[in-house]
């Protein structure tokens, strides 16, 4: 059974009868359903009724509706109103735009506005290099999207999509000082989102993109990079290929094996999947069976898009043939970008000696995370409520800052490995064992170490 999580969090409004033990039995009622209390407020108190805020931690919605109901059968109780937190954190958004100049008088207005901002306007127009200098371009990264391919939900919509961009966009802010602001497109062809995305890159020092699907993500970031002056970013892609990256070289000082002599399976040959095994060769791995949905991709297989041919190509020296399950038998390590539950205990046990296992699905690993680790010398998941989190957030904002800092006007893999290997240094290397291989998301050094990093290789 799941457990109660912050991102199903509840508060409840009721009104309790005026005795001793009222907020006592609230509580219990709550926590029998096993939900999590987190908070008890009284809101207002008269002679004979106290109306109370009750927030908990649920399982789900329907998690939810039961505390409610617990609570709501009680002598002399009345549930008012259940309110979700996580919709109240959105109501509005979870951005606002706000002046970094003072407006006070006639004479900040004439600075920042007319008539003196047309001598700056003058002096862009003459040197269009100087808006790095002059403008918000200095420091804003485009957050774009179309809505095809956001995480666990697919092809939603770009207004639907719209509270993840928002997301990313305070993660930049918050851990790298970046200012980003979502760009949702009502779009869907390739040429068109091209086209957008150039004709807005004036204004921005930067474009990261964001759940675009496979494989129209692959060629939309391939011409960006090559008809922009400003770096591009597929952070689906390549965030997750850099801290993947990051915590394999930390998980092999624990285990000490090295990248070249790994046996590496990588289930799901989507963006994702498909940067991970580039990267991973790009550092030294040699051989890679990348599995989708019909099982390792050999050369015998079937495949029908670019990016499969290219791992057909270029992945899988021995020439293996056959199942996911088939593929992990004997290997050191498996990455999974895929689906929930492919693979069981069983499986693993099945691996090499001290194997590592990369389950990254979301919210629902590809192995149950404690099966894995009945057999696994280390277990990554992309989840919170596990050690060993590959979180992208490791990655992005520090490698804008970095990317904005040295003005740079392309992402190559020289920068990417540069980050990942500034992620893995975050952990000392006294400090490593198997549920410690890649730093907390909070940790402040990380978006500083990446950012130095990357500015130092993009100079």
């Amino acid at each position: 059974m799941a457990a109660p999580s912050p991102g199903y969090s509840i508060t409840l409004r009721v009104a309790a009868a005026v005795d001793r033990t009222s907020t006592f039995d609230l509580v219990a009622a709550a926590a029998a359903t096993g939900a999590a209390i987190t908070a008890l407020d009284v809101v207002e108190s008269t002679p004979h009724t106290v109306i109370i805020d009750v927030s908990a931690d649920t399982r789900g919605v329907d998690h939810a509706d039961e505390v409610a109901a617990a609570v709501g059968k009680l002598d002399g109780v009345e549930v008012k109103k259940v309110s979700d937190r996580t919709f109240l954190l959105h109501l509005g958004g979870k951005l606002e735009s706000t002046p970094k100049v003072p407006l006070r008088n006639r004479d900040d207005l004439s600075r920042a506005y007319t008539p003196g901002v047309a001598r700056v306007c003058q002096a862009i127009a003459e040197n269009k290099a100087d808006a790095r200098r002059l403008t918000i371009k200095r420091n804003t990264v485009a957050v774009v999207t179309d809505g095809t391919a956001v995480l666990g939900l697919g092809d939603i919509g770009p207004e639907a999509a719209m509270p993840v961009m928002e997301g990313k966009a305070v993660l930049f802010k918050q851990f790298a000082g970046v200012d980003a602001w979502p760009v949702a497109l009502d779009a869907k062809d390739t040429e068109e989102i091209i086209s957008i995305c150039k004709a807005i890159a004036p204004a921005y020092g930067g474009i990261n993109l964001e759940d675009i699907s496979a494989p129209r993500c692959f060629e939309i970031e391939r011409r960006l990079r090559d008809e922009l002056d400003i770096p591009v970013f597929h952070d689906d892609q390549h965030g997750t290929g850099i801290v993947t990256l990051a915590a394999l070289k930390n998980a092999l000082k624990v285990v000490g094996k090295n990248l070249e002599d790994l046996r590496i399976v990588v289930s799901g040959v989507g963006a994702a999947g498909n940067a991970i095994i580039r990267l991973l060769q790009v550092a030294g791995a040699r051989n890679i069976i990348a599995c989708g949905r019909g099982g390792a991709i050999g050369p015998n297989s079937s495949v029908d898009t670019e990016h499969k041919v290219w791992l057909q190509e270029n992945t899988n020296p021995e020439g293996f043939e056959g199942s996911l399950k088939e593929a992990v038998v004997g290997a050191d390590v498996f990455v999974g970008v895929s689906a929930p539950n492919v693979l069981d205990g069983s499986d693993i046990q099945a691996m090499n000696k001290d194997a590592l296992v990369f389950a990254m699905a979301n919210p629902d690993p590809e192995v149950d995370p404690a099966e894995a680790l009945k057999y696994a010398a280390v277990v990554a998941t992309g989840r919170s409520d596990y050690p060993n989190q590959i979180n992208n957030v490791l990655a992005f904002p520090g490698i804008f800052r970095g990317l904005l800092d040295a003005e740079a006007t392309d992402v190559n893999e020289e920068i990417m490995v540069a980050a990942a290997d500034a992620i893995a240094s975050c952990i000392p290397e006294d400090e490593l064992h198997p549920g410690y291989v890649i730093p907390s998301v909070f940790d402040p050094e990380v978006a500083k170490k990446v950012a130095a990093a990357v500015a130092a290789v993009s100079s």
